[in-house]
């Protein structure tokens, strides 16, 4: 696969797409981004494992990391992209044109085109960021070249609708589990139902009412939901055990710690397990740099209710935001569409940015 750097960034926002790349699928295109960037004299390119990184080394004060993944979640018979218009706004559709290649593919045009930018530039285009966070692209690098991570300010190319939204809420997941004793459907009374048994946990969730909570001047909104139940054994056997997986999503005011304690004030009483956790993001937009980043794009700042690798630079003391077209809402939608206005805008506001003395 080959890759035209001197393209518009809606032609290879196409390509790339093209390119398929579901997680733990994207060595071809791997391959056509470190090909594409390798033979630019401006920049030193490294490579580990799917993940590419490219740095200019200009001497400049200040340093800026700019980010995007390059894997998808899976196709489902959304690809090749095609054009489309909607009440005569016209789209890019396709598997990956919202979460992230509309972003990532900005970033390679102004990699390449962006020889003696106003700030020295290192760009993180990595793997597997829509699955587990031990096979993060971006956590493995930090891993063994923490040296790339040194910056200033970081931006994430994640779909923004072409608007800054500052840091990111954390995540955090947990299994909530009941046991009975088990007895034939027949003769119910004799053993005890474990999904009968769940029925408080969802009571709970259900009338949990989701806070709001301002931090730094923006307003992050939370949300405490059951994301999936399983139980049972066969259609005439009373159950011994059902799980509810539940999903916090919280505000970067609190900590992982902070999270679970309220998790477990909420669901008090049921035996629980948590699976997975991730801090959330301040927002940083009172850093200087942050803040001239925000006037040159001409943006109002908002609030980023889903995790983020944003979080990844936070928690080295980095600020870090996401910009980059698309609306988040269709981000893994069968649907998913970017306008093609919005990608040239983000590509504008980051080239009048970089380029700003």
């Amino acid at each position: 696969m080959v890759l035209d750097l001197t393209a518009s960034s809606v032609d290879l926002t196409r390509a790339i797409c093209d390119i398929p790349s579901v997680s733990g699928d994207e060595k071809t295109l791997a391959d056509a981004i470190e090909a594409a960037i390798t033979p630019l004299t401006h920049l030193e390119v490294f490579r580990h494992g799917n993940t590419i990184v490219a740095r200019t080394d200009l001497g400049r004060a200040q340093r800026v990391a700019i980010a995007g993944h390059i894997d998808t979640v899976p196709i489902n018979a959304n690809l090749p992209t095609r054009d489309i218009e909607i009440d005569g706004v016209p789209y890019l559709w396709g598997r990956g044109t919202v979460d992230m290649k509309a972003g990532t593919a900005v970033q390679l045009k102004l990699a390449a085109e962006l020889t003696d930018p106003a700030i020295d530039i290192t760009w993180m285009w990595y793997d597997n960021e829509e699955i587990e966070a031990s096979k993060n692209g971006l956590g493995l690098l930090a891993a063994v070249r923490p040296d790339l991570f040194r910056a200033d300010f970081a931006i994430l190319g994640e779909p923004s609708n072409g608007e800054v939204e500052g840091g990111c809420n954390g995540t955090l997941r947990a299994i909530v589990r009941t046991t009975g004793v088990r007895a034939h459907s027949a003769r119910a009374w004799i053993g005890e139902n474990a999904i009968h048994r769940a029925a408080p946990i969802l009571t709970r969730l259900a009338e949990y009412r989701a806070r709001e909570v301002p931090v730094e001047g923006l307003l992050y909104r939370e949300s405490l939901s059951a994301v999936r139940i399983a139980g049972g054994v066969a259609g005439n056997v009373i159950p011994d055990a059902c799980e509810v997986e539940v999903n916090y999503r919280f505000a970067p005011s609190k900590s992982a710690a902070d999270a679970e304690a309220h998790l477990r004030g909420v669901l008090a009483g049921f035996e629980i397990e948590i699976t997975d956790a991730a801090e959330g993001a301040r927002p940083g937009l009172d850093a200087e740099i942050a803040k001239q980043f925000v006037a040159a794009v001409g943006a109002e700042p908002r609030p980023k209710y889903g995790w983020t690798d944003v979080a990844r630079f936070s928690a080295l003391g980095i600020p870090a935001v996401n910009y980059g077209p698309g609306d988040p809402h269709l981000a893994h939608h069968d649907e998913e569409r970017v306008p093609l206005a919005q990608i040239d805008a983000v590509e504008r506001g980051l080239r009048a940015w970089l380029t700003s003395r």
